[in-house]
Parts: structure tokens; sequence; C-alpha cells
């Protein structure tokens, strides 16, 4: 059993870049440093070691504690990176001399895992331009599958409660203090904090019930492009949180919001919302993104406090002082604006099958950004089919009736005020072939005082049917319709009424997303609108 002393003064970290000190071909030992955490890259193998700190949101002051963690650390990481994470190993010292293995007295301990390329970590993938839409797509796919199987929070705990919400937003803010160093950082700060406290009270009645309905779970909780990589042909997640549970048994959507604040600071919010629309399509959790602002305002936070503390230590290489500083700014000022007032926006992307209308949705929800609401999936959903899976002849008629498809536009309504309750634009994506459906939706842009348009997608009747015979050979769509679903909506189709806020679109080549994008947020700053 390990004792709780203190050993940060038992080994010098450099003394370990020796490959003598490895039982295994190790030449030559790199050094990773962060501010919790040594990595050793030895060989085919990477060791991470603790850092003996007290930060007040962890302690690794104890041997016993880092031995603790190393073990929560290697049971957390395997959910998601089984092949990288291997055991926990010992280093220790006989004859004078300091090895990982079994013989000697323990010195410390270390997460042992299997090195990958260092150049397929995501993040150095996203800066060479080598990191697309597919990727992100698997990540989505990953995340969110992850989220929907992760463990659930115990009653017993108080994990996820309103109260433990707010405490590590609160301890942000105590800890950024030493490390700003400047005025306009420190209004920055105070702002975000008047904001948290003003906006709090609203929320906790959302944190309580998203508690209470189990979207808290045992998620990763450091969820950004520096902790994935591709590996074996496919991309991982790893290293998860495991020095308190708390930062861990989190609301999915905050873990969610991590990679989302990363995108975003990087620059590539097209991507960020990319993912979130994956990570949607997944889980249907349209619900949590009334917290989603909230989240991503203490997700930078958070990147911000963590950069202060590194300028605090020793140990900072020439231009990295000035780096950290330029990343502090920029997640100070992505917070203030996820805690601007929103002036959201409704689109509906309207048309037949093979109009273009998801091809232009996807696009747009990326460029705007808006959440997008697809009704081929959402109806699905709602009976219980994944988007891509294919109805039997048998239950045809009951997921594509009339009943069900009026159910499937209710359906897509309440999911477009939740999202535009939360301040959010959203782009909802359907046929909408009759002038009620499409009035009805725009009512409720008008209730909740939103401006809103339609594009009305069109294509000639030959690139009608090509792409419909082309998407169901690919069977990869998650749109059922046929040549005969086509016909008959071009039969049931309504024409559109002068008063409707209507853009035509053909979606052909000669298509500018551009100058569409233009176009409409033109039409949805009309006076009167």
């Amino acid at each position: 059993m390990p004792g709780t002393e203190d050993s940060s003064a038992a080994f010098s970290i450099r003394s370990l870049l020796s490959p003598e000190c490895f039982p295994h071909p190790a030449d030559p030992v790199e050094l990773i440093e962060t501010h919790i955490s040594w990595v050793l890259l030895a060989g085919d193998f990477a060791y991470k070691l603790k850092k003996p700190v007290d930060l007040g949101f962890l302690d690794f002051t104890t041997l016993e504690r880092r031995a603790h963690f190393c073990a929560e650390e290697l049971r957390i990481n395997r959910r998601l990176a089984p092949e990288l994470y291997l055991d926990v190993v010992t280093l220790r010292r006989a004859g004078g001399r300091l090895r990982f293995g079994d013989q000697g007295d323990i010195v410390e301990y270390a997460v042992r895992m299997r090195r990958f390329d260092q150049d397929q970590q995501l993040d150095r993938c996203l800066d060479r331009g080598d990191l697309g839409a597919t990727d992100v797509d698997e990540i989505a796919a990953l995340i969110g599958t992850f989220h929907e199987s992760a463990a659930t929070a115990p009653d017993t705990s108080d994990w996820g409660t309103p109260e433990a919400v707010l405490r590590p937003v609160r301890e942000n803010f105590a800890h950024l203090g030493p490390g700003l160093g400047d005025v306009s950082r420190e209004r920055a700060v105070a702002q975000l904090r008047r904001w948290t406290d003003a906006v709090f009270p609203v929320l906790s009645p959302v944190i309580a019930d998203r508690r209470h309905g189990g979207r808290v779970r045992e998620c990763h909780g450091d969820l950004h492009l520096r902790n994935m990589a591709r590996v074996g042909g496919r991309i991982v997640a790893f290293d998860g949180i495991e020095f308190d549970p708390a930062l861990r048994w989190i609301d999915v959507l905050s873990d969610s919001a991590f990679l989302i604040m990363d995108l975003e600071s990087r620059g590539r919010r097209g991507l960020a919302w990319r993912f979130l629309n994956g990570w949607l399509r997944i889980t249907g959790d349209f619900e949590g993104l009334a917290l989603l602002r909230w989240y991503l305002a203490y997700r930078h936070m958070v990147r911000a406090k963590v950069d202060a503390i590194r300028l605090t230590q020793p140990g900072l290489e020439p231009d990295e002082d000035s780096r950290l500083r330029g990343r502090i700014d920029g997640h100070l000022a992505l917070a203030m604006e996820a805690a601007a007032e929103p002036s959201p926006v409704l689109i509906i992307a309207s048309g037949v099958s093979g109009s273009g209308k998801s091809w232009l949705a996807e696009r747009i929800a990326e460029r705007l950004p808006a959440v997008w609401l697809r009704s081929d999936i959402e109806r699905k959903r709602l009976f219980g089919l994944d988007p891509t899976e294919r109805p039997g002849p048998e239950r045809v008629a009951e997921i594509y009736g009339p009943g069900a498809t009026r159910r499937t536009y209710r359906r897509l309504a309440d999911l477009a005020g939740i999202v535009l309750r939360a301040g959010l634009n959203v782009i909802v994506d359907a046929t909408y072939l009759s002038r009620v459906e499409r009035e009805s939706l725009v009512a409720l842009a008008d209730t909740l005082g939103v401006p809103a348009v339609i594009l009305a997608c069109h294509a000639p009747p030959a690139e009608l049917e090509r792409r419909v015979r082309r998407r169901r050979q690919a069977g990869r769509d998650p749109s059922d319709a046929d040549l005969n679903v086509l016909r008959d909506q071009l039969r049931r189709q309504e024409p559109f009424a002068m008063s409707e806020p209507v853009i035509e679109v053909l979606t052909d080549e000669t298509l500018d997303i551009g100058e569409l994008l233009a176009d409409i947020r033109g039409r949805l700053t009309e006076p009167g609108r």
C-alpha cells in the first residue's frame, strides 16, 4: 500500500529521459508537460505521471492520491480508447537507479499507454487542413453513441444538480484572477460573472430537469481536439477527466459543448455546428439546447482558466507567454459572445424530394450557423427507427400515412420552438407542400417575435428524378422517397401565397451559397420582420 507522503522531491522528471529507466527499447525519450502532468514518450509506449500539485479543483499531492487517480484514469478512458490504455505501472528505485518495473521501492505511479502517431492528433490534423466534414461526422457518431450508453448519475449523488453545476463555474472566476494582469480581461470576467449570476436562477429548473431525466452521465469531461486522434483507422477520444468525478459526471450537453467550444476557438465554427447537428441526430437531445449558451460560456472560461494557471508556472517557452495571453483573450471574447442577448431566426427549407432542400439545409446550418431539423430523421425517431433504416412494407402506412405526417410536423414545430427559445437559429427541412403547414410554422416564429423565411427549393423534373433514383441506389440517406412518392408530391404541392416570406432557390451548379446567405440575412432584417 503506497504511503501518503509527498514524493515531489523523490526524483527529477528530467532524470527519466534516460532510456535505461524503461524495460523496453526507448531511445530517445521525449517529455511533454501540461499544467497537471508529465508524459514520457518512450519507444512504443507513453507513460503519464501526475504532478504533485494542489490546484484547488484537483489534489495530487500524495503518492496514494496519485496511485488512485492513475487507476481511475485507466478505467474511464478504456471506455473510449481501450486500445490505447494498457495498465498502471510503478516507477521504482533500486540500487540508486530509477526504473519502471516491479523491483525496488515504489517512487511513483504512471498510466502506461500505447503510443500513437502524434501527427494524427486531431488538433494537428486540423492545423494542416486534414480534418474535414466526414471526420466530424465520425466524431459526432462516436460521442453521441457514447453518451447514450454512458452510466447515469445515481440519485444518491449531487452530480449534475444546479448547485453542482454552478460550483465549478464560480471556481473558474476565482482561479482566473492571478493570471489575467490586464484591465480589459478583468472587465470581461466581471461582466461574465454578472451574467452568470443573472441567468442561473432562470436555468436552474432546466438543469434540475435534465438530471431527473437521466441526462447527467459519466462523460469524458475534457472533450477537445488535442484529446482525440486517428488510431488504427478510426477516431478515438482519450485523456478523460479522472481527478474530480463532479467534472466527469455532467450533463451530456456540457460534455459536447467542450468540443464545440474548442472548434469555435480554433476558428472552425462551421465544423463545431456540424458536430452539434450530428450529435443531435444520434441523441435527439434537443431539450438540452436551452443550456448550450451557458455551457459554451463555461467551457471557454475553463480553457481561459487553464491557460491562466499555466502562465503562473515556471518553465514557459519564450513565445508561450504571448500565445497563452492571446488564447485567453480569444476565449473571453467567445464567452462574451455566448452570453450576449440572442436574436435567433427561423428558416424553412421546403420542396419535393430531390429538390436539394436537405443538401442546402446542411450547408446553411454550418455557415449561419443553425440547428438543423430534418423531417426524415425526426419522423423515424418518432417510430423507433434509425435514420437510414428502411421500414418493412407492413409499416409504411403507419409511418407515412396522413396521421403520421401530422404527428411529424407537430414534432418539428415543437422542436423549432425549443431551439428558438434557447436563442439559437433553426432551419427546418421538410417538404412543406401544404400552405397551412408552412403558415403554422411561420406563425410560431411570429408568436416568439422571431423573423422567418422560406426557401422554396427547385430543380428541373428530370433532375429531381435523377437525384431520387441515385439516392435510393446509394441507400445511405434517411429519405425513403422513391419516384412514385416524388410524382405524388409534385401533384399535391400547393403554390406559395404572396404573403409568404419566400426566396426561390434553384439548387444547381449556379447556386452561390454565400450570395443566398446574404439574401436570407437581408430578408430577415427587412423592416417589419
